[in-house]
């Protein structure tokens, strides 16, 4: 049995009432992918920086989860190989 690792580093910017998230993942056997997150602080609600990192970077995991499954749909059509529509009608 083989045990494999795959790493996903979070980064976050902020700049005033914007937050920025991008979340990498990295494998041993595939390039990068990137997911990306953003959240903006109502002006109204209080400077609680926590829930603008918590926002982003839910949605950069989202992101990431979405492309990677992307991926990995794109891996099963190229492995399935063409598919025969059968004859084509007039």
């Amino acid at each position: 049995m083989e045990a494999k690792q795959w790493t996903v580093q979070i980064f976050i910017t902020e700049d005033g009432d914007d937050t920025h998230a991008r979340a990498v993942l990295t494998t041993r056997d595939t390039a990068a992918l990137t997911g990306r997150g953003a959240a903006r602080r109502n002006p109204i609600d209080r400077p609680i920086p926590e829930i603008g990192d918590e926002l982003a970077v839910s949605r950069a995991l989202e992101d990431l989860s979405l492309r990677l499954h992307d991926v990995a749909a794109d891996d099963i059509v190229e492995l399935a190989g063409p598919v025969d529509a059968g004859p084509v009608q007039a």
